[in-house]
């Protein structure tokens, strides 16, 4: 999603599932995820947001992190074999 973070503002625990590259970047996604949608709704009960804009942003966020999903192949196993998936 982003760059550079201010550890501080978006803090990152250590990763302990199943280790892959992809894993490990999709892991940092989500939990960049987790955190702005903390912000804004933080921001939508102090009345700095509106609920229509907060779910807006949230929203594009929710899309960001399918697309990262989708393009790390996170759920898919393609090397997979006849008698490993079921056919």
């Amino acid at each position: 999603m982003s760059n550079q973070v201010d550890p501080f503002l978006y803090p990152s625990s250590r990763y302990h599932g199943n280790f892959t590259p992809e894993n490990l970047v999709f892991n940092n996604n989500l939990q960049e995820f987790t955190q702005k949608v903390s912000y804004i709704c933080s921001l939508e009960t102090s009345g700095k947001l509106t609920p229509e804009e907060s779910y807006k942003q949230i929203k594009s966020l929710w899309k960001e992190l399918k697309r990262s999903k989708k393009e790390l192949g996170i759920g898919q196993q393609p090397f997979l074999g006849e008698n490993e998936a079921g056919e």
